[in-house]
């Protein structure tokens, strides 16, 4: 094609006399230009892209290639002879004609090749609508075009300026709303939703529209998992309920986070939980020189284990089967990992089997906990991060009382210690083993009913993603003894989110699977706070993390009580550590109280 170039732009100049390729002027130029141009295009990988793949990049890297080698060419010319006796005119056109040449074939084999295998992708296909015309919209159908198992037929779009414009050859119909018109007209078999900015409140308005055209549909996968490499944009899966409510994405300050990680030995405890398995993910993407799991549950830890080595092969990762209730385990630990920076997962969480059970409460919540933050002073570590939870205030129930007593030891050892001792409190997460979804899920599987224990009963929400990140940020705003507060968004109704579960699994509420109201349990509220009432607020550096102020207790008698729930605990008596847990919570009551509920958006009011 270089050459094609050369031999067209010099016979341009000379009416395309043929005689003049038997100049000197035309073989000089054509011996200097070759070898300056297969340099340049092998320099600039010009033959490293897939053709069937062409797309604006290298179309940049063709224009790249011939105005450099143009520029060298005309260089080489002028130290040899001043250019003279070769066409300006021709050294013009060489590079124009080169790119052309370059690009048309390039072009030419992407436009065959997508309409050849669109042709033939209609056989067999699923016809497919795409509600959003965006970015996102633009990817998959790209996607889609490029294989054979989805054929796009158009987009939707309530972005009036798209309306009548076309994307990859595909028309923007109308609205969103007209999906079940659309849908019919041209036996639509599929909708692909690919609105990445869209808020809870809108993807629920168009699973409504979904529901309504009776057509199975599909979205995108989220953020998270595209950038992690969990997942592909080609990858389509089931829109869940973490989509419908809807939570906005969380920005971090990802030099502060890695400050505090990069480099570093950190631990986790609970590694093999929910929060704890997802702390670890997040944690590795800040690149820390070590990491210490380390959980009870022998097959959780092997799950986290097998997921972590198999992603990242050359991290320094260590494994330890323990329990936080074993001094001499968390000891030895210690004694040979050093970490800097410890995150505390490690805790019993389900409220109704705590319930009766409260020596397992304090033992692995209270007394656990303790253990874990005296090693962590011990061995002179920089930062120990608790996880506590929104039933921790004004608590009804064991569970909730001792993660209270958890913060409260945390809180006041911070003031005797020069580890920073910070706790992160928050509601219930999405999905997290032993919660409502996936209790739903499975009360679903089997044809219902799905069982709900108030129509009133409202729960915080957040994804786990969301929470380990706010996490990792609220450890490195800390100075030590603070509690802070994830903000959790509005409150949802556990009976709306069984709803749109049901609804999800191409199900009807009240039709084909029944909502059972069973009562409260023992200790459960209706309502879960998040600050109590004697907790100064106080905003943040970050928008979605508060701070509740701390109260200092006694120290000496705090003490004294901890080694009376420890006799307490080894003497199996029950009774006895009901009542210190009261006498230290005395905030803690036996009703199922509404609460004095503070959200979020009331914070500025509190605080003036």
């Amino acid at each position: 094609m270089a050459t094609i170039a050369w031999t067209l732009a010099f016979l341009l100049r000379f009416d395309f006399s043929l005689e003049m390729l038997q100049s000197i002027a035309y073989w000089q130029v054509l011996l200097i230009l070759l070898p300056i141009y297969l340099i340049i295009s092998w320099g600039f990988g010009l033959y490293r892209g897939v053709w069937r793949f062409a797309s604006i990049s290298d179309l940049w890297n063709i224009i790249r290639v011939a105005v450099i080698n143009t520029v060298l060419l005309v260089t080489v010319l002028f130290l040899i002879n001043r250019v003279e006796g070769v066409p300006r005119s021709s050294l013009a056109l060489y590079p124009l004609l080169l790119i052309f040449l370059l690009g048309s074939p390039r072009l030419l084999y992407r436009v065959w090749r997508d309409r050849s295998l669109r042709n033939l992708s209609a056989v067999g296909s699923k016809r497919v609508i795409i509600l959003g015309a965006g970015q996102a919209g633009e990817l998959i159908a790209r996607e889609m075009l490029r294989g054979n198992e989805y054929l796009p037929l158009a987009f939707l779009d309530d972005e009036p300026r798209l309306r009548g414009s076309k994307v990859h050859g595909l028309p923007v119909l109308g609205g969103i709303q007209e999906l079940s018109d659309c849908a019919e007209k041209m036996s639509v078999e599929l909708v692909v939703i690919a609105t990445a900015t869209a808020t809870g409140a809108q993807m629920r308005k168009i699973v409504e529209y979904c529901e309504h055209a009776g057509i199975p549909f599909r979205t995108l996968p989220n953020v998270a998992d595209l950038v992690s490499g969990r997942a592909e944009i080609s990858s389509l899966r089931e829109v869940s309920i973490d989509d419908l409510l809807g939570r906005d994405p969380v920005s971090l300050n990802r030099d502060s986070i890695a400050g505090s990680i990069t480099g570093k030995s950190v631990m986790v405890t609970g590694a093999g939980g929910s929060i704890g398995s997802e702390l670890c993910r997040q944690i590795l993407l800040f690149d820390p020189a070590r990491l210490v799991v380390f959980d009870n549950s022998e097959f959780n830890l092997y799950q986290i284990d097998r997921e972590l080595t198999g992603k990242y092969p050359d991290i320094d990762l260590h494994t330890v089967l323990g329990d936080v209730c074993d001094n001499s385990a968390i000891e030895h630990c210690m004694s040979e990992h050093h970490p800097q920076v410890i995150f505390h997962a490690a805790a019993y969480k389900h409220v109704p089997l705590l319930q009766h059970q409260a020596r397992q409460a304090v033992r692995n919540n209270i007394l656990g906990t303790r253990n874990m933050a005296l090693v962590a002073d011990k061995y002179g570590c920089d930062s120990f991060i608790m996880i506590s939870t929104d039933k921790a205030v004004n608590p009804t129930n064991n569970m909730g009382a001792s993660k209270r007593i958890a913060e409260i030891f945390c809180q006041n050892l911070n003031q005797r210690s020069k580890t920073r001792y910070i706790t992160v409190r928050f509601g219930n997460v999405l999905g997290s083993a032993g919660s409502v979804v996936p209790l739903f899920k499975e009360q679903i599987a089997k044809g219902g009913p799905v069982t709900v224990t108030h129509p009133e009963i409202t729960r915080y929400f957040m994804t786990i993603p969301e929470a380990c990140q706010l996490i990792l940020q609220a450890a490195v705003q800390g100075e030590g003894g603070e509690i802070f507060v994830l903000d959790m968004g509005e409150p949802v109704k556990i009976a709306y989110l069984a709803e749109q579960m049901i609804i999800l699994s191409g199900k009807r509420p009240g039709e084909d699977i029944e909502i059972k109201y069973t009562g409260l349990r023992p200790g459960e509220k209706l309502y879960e706070e998040l600050f109590h009432e004697q907790e100064q607020l106080s905003a943040t550096t970050h928008e979605k993390i508060l701070l509740a102020k701390t109260r200092i207790v006694d120290w000496e008698q705090l003490q004294a009580d901890f080694a009376a729930m420890q006799a307490a605990s080894e003497a199996f008596d029950e009774p006895k550590l009901e009542q210190l847990i009261k006498k230290l919570v005395p905030e803690m009551t036996e009703s199922s109280a509404t609460g004095n509920v503070i959200h979020f958006d009331q914070v500025k009011k509190l605080e003036q």
